[in-house]
């Protein structure tokens, strides 16, 4: 980062001193001075959030009928956002304002837990982020198989026969993520996370126009009280599919991973907490409310038939054309979201790197490139460039393997969805506040826990019935749609 450690931490000890901002280009640890703002940080959380989950929100709904479906939509939102507030609390130790600042989640676990728990907490962290790499691989390419199909079916009519591959697809995702992985950090993707939240808007938009377009032309809103009726299901289907629905709805509210990666990007004074408190509320209530019309208006169009991908379910053949865009929109917004959830894991294995070998000029060694235009020079590192290609090939290559998308979507929220989301706040509020075991305080925050925990334990048993159904009709590097 340009600061040895010995002087960060000369920063630091001075600091405790005296906590003046000194300096017009050095925040207080030393680092140079942070930009972001409240709204950055709303683009960066809205570009993690609405991801292709959001497609996912209208078979979830109608697994868990016109009840149960706004009212899980609506307490995830509530857990998320509680939990997330607790999390940002503890960016800084001690002092909000100028106690010692946590730049990772895991430093953050460090710092109030310790011990074990760090490691637990980065290897489900770190694997969460790989996972969510691949799944987005997969989303990606499902989406420009469904625009090349759209095409297909307009050109030789909905009986044609439009098979498509989706591996070269997958490469053509890969390509473009190894050229955008060479971006070194986390503040520098800012536009990129821009461009994606304003694609996410786009694609969902449309996901919904076409959702009441196709309410209005049926004349009435389909699906039940209920959900899914058993019948159409079997007895056991039904709970699983429920189960899993939970799964894809924490899934696709799931953030918190990268909230402490998000808040080390933002400039104080206020305190950072404040900033991350208000873009928080902001990205939740507006992804909230685009989730419920999203999964509401899709299963009011398809009722128990709801597709578990909206846009490329082949709901909609026409306007062709518009679904075309809403999957361009999709692919763009999923390359940047490979950035946002990858930055954090680049950036972890290259501090581990150049910890374990400090003297190696293949790790540390910038190599400064002239760009035309009176840019910066741009800083080649030669295990940033063989390592983050090295990782989006692995993701690629595993995507081409497991391409089923819903069931691994499922299983990852439930995964990561306790520990990251629920647990590890909580205990690191407990400690950070010295809550004493047992107050009502105490009480009711266990009870949030042990809660996420049966639902995370649920999703995740219906996610993995899900996925062994797909491995009977499985045949790896085989992906047509």
């Amino acid at each position: 980062m340009g600061v040895s450690k010995q002087q960060s931490q000369a920063f630091s000890i001075g600091l405790d001193v005296a906590p003046q901002n000194a300096s017009k280009v050095f925040d207080d640890d030393g680092r140079v001075k942070r930009t972001g703002t409240m709204w950055t940080a709303s683009s960066h959380i809205i570009t993690a959030v609405i991801g292709s989950g959001v497609l996912s929100l209208a078979w979830a709904t109608a697994q868990l009928g016109w009840i149960a479906g706004p009212i899980v939509m609506i307490l995830f939102s509530i857990v998320t956002y509680y939990t997330s507030v607790l999390l940002s609390d503890c960016y800084r130790s001690g002092d909000p304002v100028s106690g010692k600042r946590n730049y990772t989640y895991m430093d953050a676990v460090q710092a109030n837990l310790g011990g074990l728990q760090v490691k637990i907490c980065g290897l489900i962290q770190y694997l969460n982020l790989f996972g969510v790499a691949i799944g987005y691989t997969i989303a990606a390419s499902i989406s420009m198989t469904a625009i090349k199909r759209s095409n297909c079916f307009h050109e030789q009519g909905e009986k044609a026969k439009c098979n498509i591959s989706a591996n070269p697809y997958m490469i053509l995702f890969g390509v473009a993520e190894i050229f955008f992985s060479q971006i070194p950090d986390f503040d520098q993707i800012w536009w990129l996370s821009i461009v994606a939240a304003v694609m996410s808007f786009t694609y969902s938009t449309i996901g919904l126009g076409l959702g009441i377009a196709k309410v209005a032309v049926n004349g009435k809103i389909k699906g039940s009280l209920t959900g899914i009726s058993v019948g159409v299901v079997t007895e056991a289907d039904k709970v699983w599919r429920s189960f899993q629905a939970l799964g894809d709805i924490a899934f696709a509210y799931s953030y918190s991973m990268i909230l402490i990666e998000i808040q080390d990007t933002v400039r104080s004074p206020p305190a950072e907490s404040k900033t991350m408190r208000k873009a928080t509320l902001v990205s939740v209530v507006v992804t909230t409310v685009f989730y419920l019309l999203c999964g509401c208006f899709g299963y009011a169009a398809f009722g128990d038939l709801s597709p578990g991908n909206l846009l490329t379910g082949f709901g909609f053949y026409n306007p062709f054309w518009l679904v075309d865009i809403a999957n361009a929109a999709i692919v763009i917004h999923l390359v940047g979201a490979y950035q946002v959830y990858c930055q954090p894991l680049y950036a972890f294995v290259e501090k581990i790197a150049s910890e374990t070998f400090p003297d190696s000029d293949f790790i540390t060694k910038d190599i400064k490139i002239p760009l035309p235009g009176g840019y910066k020079p741009y800083n080649l590192n030669l295990f940033r460039l063989v390592w983050r290609t090295v990782f989006v090939i692995i993701t690629t290559v595993i995507s081409m393997l497991l391409p089923f998308f819903n069931d691994v979507v499922g299983l990852l929220g439930a995964l990561g969805f306790w520990p990251l989301t629920v647990y590890f706040p909580v205990e690191m509020y407990i400690s950070q506040k010295k809550i004493p075991k047992w107050t009502t305080k105490w009480i009711s925050l266990q009870i949030l826990s042990a809660a996420c925990l049966i639902i995370s334990i649920a999703a995740a048993a219906g996610s993995i019935v899900g996925v062994v159904n797909d491995l009977k009709t499985y045949k790896p590097f085989k992906t047509a749609y």
